[in-house]
This record gives structure tokens, C-alpha cells and sequence, in this order.
């Protein structure tokens, strides 16, 4: 890999790399360079700046040019060399009060997997054990295994090859950019094919999963909540190579949450939710019962739960259609026609 970005480097002009490799914009920007001739070699447009400019990183043209090779490389290599997971398995550790919990559960890719139980009961304790993907070293002592496999630390805390999305109640952008600006960063990041295309998708996910739509042109610290939640779930889904993604209440953003579950699982991730909601609990595949800090039961839907879930949907259309009522001025309609 690292000959053929070595060549790609000597024999095409920083446009073509540029246009090959995009986040290697950033690399000249980071080493003060970012008015090289887009139209000349690397090695060309290196020859045309003072030799001092590079020396201020303990640097020549060489040791630059080796930087530069080293950093795609390893970006590159984070993303082609992650093992593809088709499991994640739970292995239960103790309760609060010390009780073991006597449980393995495998989840595959595709799936989903809810988490329910009182406030306060531990539902977000799990989340963490599987973000930080445990191994027998948190106050529950439960155990993560990826593909069957105990992970090491490399692994576990390797911040390039990140196996973990979390998406979690509260978030704030800290970034005062444009959505297009933030879509194209990742996309960068990310060395995303078509990154155009792939930020268009992004974009219209986004907007048919938030009630309120936004533009391109709009700043990320002025999305609402729920925009941001929409917008974030979309860049998981098309663009992070995180396998697993954990959601923290996602009804409470204020988006098309039954949407949001289908495109993740659509694009094979492996998805857990804590919800109170009993929509996505008895959509999901299987749900975690948690009760006093520890995994309760493992309940998988059944046919009845299935009926029942039909009903709730129709409880669900009827109270959307009263909230959007009540959003544009409306007088709220009788309800039951809605029932039957």
C-alpha cells in the first residue's frame, strides 16, 4: 500500500492527490502548507517554498514527503484492515446487589436489540459496557466478545478503527460550521467513495427522518435536537464504519425513529437501544429486561406481542397526527376513526 501511494505522490500533481486521497488537504494545512501549486508534484511545488518553512517541523522535502505517506497509509489501512464484526456477544457479570446474572446473549449484524426497565435501573450501565466493550473490568463485570474473539486493549481503545457508535440523548456540536462543511469533513475523514454522493444521501436521510427540514447552508449549532439526532444518525449509517451502534432514548429527539432503526439495520450495523417506548421495544428482535443494575430477563417478541404491536402503531399515527395538529395551528381532530 504504502509503495502505491509512494508512486501516486511522485508521478501526480497535488490536485490529483488531492482529488485521490481529500483528507490529504488537511495534512498540508496541519504542516502550514496550504497554498502549494495544486498543478505541480509534490516534489515540484516542495522545491518552490524556502527549505526553513520546513525545518520549523524538523522536516526536509524527503521527511515530508514520508509524512505524508505514513498518514494515508495508516488511515487507509485503519479502514480496509477492520475484521468485519457478524457478532457481538454479552456475558453477564452482577447486579448491584452482587447476583450474578447467569447470561450469554450473541447478537448478530442486523439486528436489533432494545433495552428496557425503570428509570435508574442500569439500562444506560449496559450501553457503557458495550461502548467500552468490557472485558470483566467495570462495576458490573460483564464481558464483550467481538466475533466470538476477547478483544485486547489495542483494540479495544483504537480510536482509528472505532468499533462503537453511540448516539446518546443530549448532543451539541462544538464545530461553528455549515451541515455541507460538517458532511464533507466526515466524508473526508472517512476516504469515502463518491464522497459528493454519499453527503447527498446524508442530507436527505436526515431531512425525512427530522420534523423540521434544514438546509445545507444551515450551521450545526443552530440544529434543534432532534436535526441533529436525524443528522447524526444518517452520518452513522453511510458513512462511519462503526458496526455497532447504541441510541439512547431516541424518542425523545423528535424524529422518525421507526426510519431511523430500518436504515441502520438496512446497512447491516448492529444496533441496541434504551427506550421506553413501546413501539421500538417490540419492534426490535429480541429486548433486555434490566431491574436493579443487572440483566433480568432476555425476552424474545412473540406472535402476540407482534398483534399487539400493529395496534400500537395505530396508537403511535394517531398521537403523531395530533402533535403535527398542534405544531401548524390546527384544531385536533376525533381520534377514533383513527382506531378503527
Amino acid at each position: 500500500m504504502r509503495q502505491a501511494i509512494r508512486e501516486c505522490a511522485a508521478s501526480r500533481t497535488i490536485a490529483e492527490i488531492i482529488n485521490t486521497y481529500p483528507v490529504v488537504q488537511d495534512f498540508f494545512i496541519n504542516y502550514n502548507l496550504p497554498n502549494l501549486q495544486k498543478n505541480l508534484t509534490l516534489a515540484q511545488a516542495l522545491a518552490e517554498i524556502p527549505q526553513e518553512q520546513l525545518a520549523e517541523f524538523g522536516l526536509d522535502r524527503f521527511s515530508l514527503t514520508e509524512e505524508l505517506v505514513r498518514f494515508v497509509a495508516a488511515l487507509a489501512g485503519n479502514l480496509e484492515a477492520q475484521e468485519k464484526v457478524e457478532s457481538i456477544t454479552i456475558i453477564g457479570g452482577r447486579n448491584k446487589a452482587g447476583e450474578a446474572e447467569n447470561v450469554t446473549l450473541t447478537i448478530a449484524a442486523g439486528e436489533v436489540i432494545s433495552i428496557v426497565g425503570p428509570t435508574g435501573s442500569g439500562k444506560s450501565r449496559l450501553l457503557g459496557d458495550i461502548e467500552c466493550l468490557a472485558q470483566c473490568d467495570t462495576p458490573t463485570n460483564r464481558q464483550i466478545l467481538i466475533n466470538d474473539h476477547v478483544l485486547t486493549d489495542e483494540q479495544r481503545f483504537d480510536m482509528g478503527n472505532k468499533l462503537v457508535a453511540q448516539l446518546s440523548q443530549n448532543m451539541n456540536f462544538v464545530m461553528d460550521v455549515n451541515v455541507a462543511e460538517f458532511l464533507a469533513m466526515h466524508a473526508k475523514i472517512r476516504l469515502c467513495k463518491n464522497p459528493e454522493q454519499v453527503i447527498n444521501r446524508c442530507f436527505v436521510c436526515a431531512n425525512e427522518m427530522a420534523g423540521e427540514k434544514f438546509a445545507m447552508d444551515t450551521r450545526v449549532t443552530e440544529l434543534s435536537g432532534g436535526q441533529s439526532r436525524a443528522l447524526m444518525i444518517a452520518d452513522t449509517a453511510h458513512m462511519s464504519a462503526s458496526p455497532i451502534v447504541l441510541i439512547d432514548e431516541i424518542e425523545n429527539a423528535g424524529i422518525d425513529r421507526k426510519q431511523a432503526i430500518s436504515l441502520l439495520t438496512e446497512n447491516q450495523k448492529i444496533v441496541l437501544i434504551s427506550t421506553h417506548d413501546p413501539l421500538l421495544a417490540l419492534s426490535a428482535d429480541k429486548r433486555i429486561v434490566i431491574k436493579n443494575g443487572g440483566i433480568y430477563k432476555i425476552l424474545e417478541t412473540s406472535d402476540e406481542e407482534a398483534k399487539s404491536l400493529r395496534d400500537i402503531e395505530k396508537l403511535d399515527a394517531m398521537m403523531l397526527a395530533v402533535r403535527q395538529q398542534l405544531r401548524y395551528g390546527e384544531r385536533v381532530k376525533p381520534l377514533m376513526p383513527v382506531l378503527g
